[in-house]
């Protein structure tokens, strides 16, 4: 790893959102080096970083981010300088079967993180060291943490929406966030929070609804959707996230939270018959609609009726806005997860 360069900590890029982060990092910012800290739990695959692997910018370390010891070492060995944190248990299923997971590595591990990093760049309290005084830790949330919202489609989350979270998941990702702010109200650590809504996109896990649906759809098997299919949520492409992740780790304000959406509303049924249409479309069956497959299977415990952001902060502040719109992130979706189960034409 190049010595001139500044080494960052980013936390859990085997999954999703990181695994779309590192490329595009690593690409626009040749001055950067990229230490991943991944445990690689059933979400991770380092298969999502392929395209990495050989870059002598880049290092994985497989490793839990509440083991201390590892961490402290990672920071000294590199000279850590700055921290991305997006590992997180994240599926809601699984944290209604086992909340005790979520807690041990949503809120312990970014715990860990956020402490090592103030022992390691701060003297004291609101004293950073002085080669240290740029470095900034900034952790990735979820919208979740405000509850959920009525059908009014002029009622949004905006960064002064009061935290009312349902889910086990959710009250993780809410008590990880307000660690973080402690550490940013008593020791003047700089940190920044954003909080996103759904992503979707290329490299998500299988388990999430918008991979179920295509695998689920090429199978032939019944595609489930939970309860009346009209829960709503803000659908934000993935490397739109990336974008607003770069800004505001770069040019966010300390102790500021931005929230990213993508001002995609759409129930499940909408998002379920749009991609059985462009699989209609693009792996035809003769006398066969995919949509033949919906199935309506009993709902979600706690199941949130609506989430939707209000992104006019990171807009207006920082001039982020998102280049995919749903209609064309869908399509770009779809044809790398025909690619991927063998079905690219």
């Amino acid at each position: 790893m190049s010595i001139d360069n500044k080494t960052i900590l980013v936390t859990g890029c085997a999954g999703f959102i990181g695994s779309n982060f590192v490329p595009y990092f690593l690409e626009k910012y040749p001055n950067y080096n990229i230490v991943n800290l991944d445990l690689l739990t059933y979400a991770g695959n380092l298969e999502n970083l392929k395209e990495c692997e050989n870059n002598l910018r880049y290092k994985f370390i497989k490793g839990d981010i509440c083991n201390r010891e590892l961490v402290e070492f990672i920071f000294s060995e590199y000279d850590i300088r700055g921290v991305i944190h997006f590992a997180a248990e994240s599926h809601v299923d699984n944290s209604i079967k086992n909340p005790g997971v979520f807690v041990q590595t949503n809120v312990n591990g970014t715990y860990t993180l956020v402490d090592v990093a103030k022992k390691y760049w701060m003297d004291k309290p609101f004293v950073y060291k002085k080669e240290y005084k740029d470095c900034r830790f900034h952790h990735i949330s979820t919208d979740e943490v405000y509850g959920t919202l009525s059908d009014d489609p002029d009622d949004l989350f905006t960064e002064k929406t009061p935290y009312a979270p349902n889910s086990p998941y959710s009250a993780s990702k809410a008590s990880s966030d307000m660690i973080v702010r402690a550490y940013v109200e008593t020791f003047g650590l700089n940190c920044v929070i954003t909080n996103c809504s759904n992503n979707y996109g290329p490299k998500q896990h299988d388990e999430k609804l918008i991979p179920t649906i295509i695998r689920n759809a090429l199978k032939g098997s019944p595609i489930p959707i939970y309860g009346d299919g009209k829960n709503i949520r803000d659908w934000l492409y993935v490397l739109d996230h990336c974008k607003g992740i770069d800004l505001v780790y770069h040019n966010g304000k300390k102790g500021e939270t931005y929230n990213i959406g993508g001002r995609n509303e759409r129930t499940n049924l909408q998002i379920v018959d749009r991609i059985c249409e462009i699989l209609d479309k693009e792996v035809p069956k003769q006398n066969f609609s995919y949509k033949s497959l919906i199935t309506f299977v009993e709902d979600r415990a706690g199941h949130d009726r609506r989430y939707a952001i209000d992104a006019t902060k990171l807009e207006a502040e920082l001039g982020w806005k998102a280049d995919e719109n749903f209609d064309t992130g869908i399509i770009k979706t779809v044809e790398w997860y025909l690619s991927k189960y063998g079905q690219n034409k």
